[in-house]
């Protein structure tokens, strides 16, 4: 061992130019690779995001679209229906008033011409998986009998950001799997080059009566220390590039 570690640094230092080849070469591999996991990791977590802010709005009925206001008692099963379901994260109940004074904030110039208050009460259920908002609107129907006026979990909308996600998400897996082939034949490719330039070496090796592995040995070990030293280059890159782009937020001053 202490022959091939000693075999394996002074063909490194003989071949500077084609050590500094193969160890930039795996330093801009990992560091691309690194790169577009983190990016691909912030678009998966953004589609994420949007897809936890998919809701169901379950309207109750009022005196203006159905023949009778939906009771207390009608919203609370529709309530039950909605908590007892194992799709279902959450419920929020919204009020009438509470849909008024949230109106007003966003829309206060038209909301303040209204002679009354024209929104009904409502149920907010979130499910616990955004591709689920489907089968969560199929548990609500629009039945006056049981006080629901309408269901609503923008079926267009919602469509078009599950298509973005799944697609978002499908191009990461195929991208990273591109990008990790193409490292491995550039990196295989150096080394390739690398064991060419020194062909003559090995003849004389061989011909002196050196085993295959005696051969290899150097090789695998010089191929082990360029991939160590190319991937903590681009380690530290990618920890300077993170620093410099994600400063981390400064804590705030505790008051007395």
């Amino acid at each position: 061992m202490k022959l091939l570690f000693s075999e394996s640094l002074r063909s490194l230092g003989a071949n500077l130019s084609t050590t500094l080849a193969a160890t930039v070469t795996v330093l801009i591999g990992m560091f691309l690779l690194g790169l577009f996991i983190a990016f691909g990791t912030w678009v998966v977590s953004w589609s994420n995001h949007v897809k936890r802010e998919l809701v169901v709005h379950v309207y109750y009925c009022t005196n203006d679209t159905c023949a009778t206001e939906a009771t207390v008692k009608q919203m609370n099963t529709v309530a039950n229906i909605a908590s007892s379901s194992p799709l279902v994260k959450r419920i929020v109940p919204v009020s009438k008033e509470q849909a008024l004074a949230l109106m007003k904030q966003k829309h206060p110039e038209e909301v303040s011409a209204l002679p009354n208050n024209p929104f009904p009460n409502a149920l907010t259920v979130v499910p616990k998986r955004g591709d689920d908002v489907a089968k969560v609107a199929q548990l609500f129907q629009a039945t006056p009998s049981v006080g629901i006026d309408k269901v609503d979990y923008g079926k267009k909308t919602t469509s078009r950001v599950l298509k973005l996600a799944h697609v978002i998400e499908i191009f990461f897996v195929i991208a990273v799997l591109l990008l990790l082939l193409a490292s491995t034949l550039l990196i295989a490719n150096t080394i390739r080059l690398s064991i060419f330039s020194r062909r003559r070496e090995i003849e004389v090796m061989k011909l002196v009566g050196a085993t295959n592995w005696f051969v290899r040995g150097p090789f695998m070990l010089e191929g082990l220390l360029c991939g160590i030293a190319g991937a903590l280059g681009a380690v530290i890159l990618l920890v300077i590039g993170k620093e410099i782009a994600l400063p981390s937020p400064q804590r705030a001053p505790q008051g007395r």
